[in-house]
This record gives structure tokens, sequence and C-alpha cells, in this order.
């Protein structure tokens, strides 16, 4: 039986460290949370306080030494997730439609439903017209949109993303994240993203936990009380500033 059934994710007491000449490193000690399903939550810490570990760890991408991932069964299977990278990783010989086909096409996909669902994400993400472009052609936001689009076209219930706008400038960044609230919007999927930016994780998150301390855990899992749909005007009321403000206080902790 399901003990979670509203959630997408479960971490408990979750510790995960390094092999280094002179012993071990721990990176994350008792890291516990949950996101529900269809939520929009970020992480935040100071550099080098764990955050990526701890993405690739509930990816399935490094071990964890103890505790427990707990992804609840979506329909009677175990739930699908993306993983987005802060640079776009697209492969340089192959067009954008076929970046983001790829995913598709390791999974011996019929070219007649790769065809259809490249479309979708195409339209998606706001592409049309590049579909022939290659990497070297794109900008970078438009580059992350290729990398969002490969991660979103195997339908993945939960995604993860790493910093995806970290590279961009600040105005593009703020698009960015605009078009992410979008694509949500439109897909409802549940979202852990990392990210060094307050503002950008106010503006974006139902919930924002903070990884500080050492080794590393969640020192603060605040909700974020601000109304959807959110618009760019949102970054000015007090509301923002004060979520903003919290943040910064427990960072510094």
């Amino acid at each position: 039986m399901n003990s979670y059934p509203e959630n997408s994710l479960v971490v408990q007491d979750l510790k995960v460290s390094f092999q280094e000449t002179d012993g071990l490193l721990q990176v994350l000690d008792n890291v516990c949370f949950s996101l529900q399903k269809n939520e929009f939550a970020c992480l935040i810490g100071p550099s080098g306080s764990g955050k990526s570990t701890l993405l690739r760890a509930l990816a399935g991408l490094i071990p964890y030494e103890s505790g427990s991932i707990e992804f609840p069964e979506v329909h009677g299977r175990k739930p699908r997730t993306g993983l987005v990278f802060q640079k776009a990783n697209l492969m340089p010989w192959r067009t954008l439609e076929e970046n983001i086909a790829l995913p598709l096409q390791l999974a011996h996909t019929p070219q007649a439903e790769i065809n259809k669902k490249v479309k979708e994400m195409v339209e998606l993400t706001g592409l049309q017209g590049f579909e022939k472009s290659w990497p070297h052609e794109l900008s970078g936001g438009m580059a992350q949109r290729v990398a969002i689009a490969r991660s979103l076209v195997q339908d993945p219930d939960i995604l993860f993303l790493d910093e995806p706008f970290g590279s961009l400038d600040e105005l593009t960044r703020e698009r960015m994240s605009e078009e992410l609230l979008r694509i949500w919007n439109e897909k409802r999927k549940t979202i852990l993203m990392v990210t060094h930016s307050i503002p950008e994780a106010v503006f974006l998150a139902d919930r924002v936990l903070v990884l500080a301390g050492f080794p590393q855990g969640i020192v603060l899992d605040l909700p974020i009380d601000l109304p959807r749909p959110r618009d760019d005007e949102l970054r000015y009321t007090p509301q923002f500033a004060q979520a903003a403000a919290t943040l910064h206080e427990h960072l510094k902790l």
C-alpha cells in the first residue's frame, strides 16, 4: 500500500559521503523532505553545500551511504524522472529536433510517435522555426529550452533541474524563469530545481528548501505564499521581499 499517496518523492535521513585519500568526506547528513505531486520546489544553498550532489543522488547518478529515497508509484508503475543540467549538453552533430528526439530513439519509440512528440515539445518550448538549426546557431537560452524539451519528451513525472539558467545573463535568466513557469503551468510536473538565486527561487517555487551547515542538511523548508499565475510585477511586492529576506538570513547560518 502506498504510504505517501499525495507525494511524488520522499527523502528520509539521507547521507552521502565521498571517499578521499585521507578518509570519507561526509557531504550530506540526515536530509529529510518530501515533494507533493505537481509541486514546484527550489533548493538553494551556499556554493559547495551539496545541492548538485543531492540532485544527482535523487536522480540515481551517484550512490548514497544510508537513508532512503522513495518514489511512490504512479498508476501502478515507478515514476519516470528527467534531469536538466546547467549546460545544455546538446550533441553538435544533431539538429534541434534530433537532439529532442534522442531519448525516444534510444527507447526504440516508433518514428511516427517520435515525430508527434517532438513537434509537441517544440511548440511547448516556443522553438518553432528552429527545428533544423544546429546547436552552434542557438543562443544560450534557446539551448536550455532544447535541453528542457529533451527531458520532457519522455513525459517524466518528476523533473530535476540543476541550475539550468546559471550561465545566462540576468535579463535572459528572468525571461527563462517566466518560460519555465509557463511550461510548468501547462504540464504540471513535479519539479525540484537547484538555484543560487534567491529571487529566482521565490519567483518560481511553491516551497524553497535551504541546504546549509557541515555536513549539510535542510535548515529551512519555506512555503512561498504568493499568488499564481506569477508575473514580473510580483518581484517588487513586500511579500516577495520578505520571503527573500528570510531565505537570506538562513543562508548565513
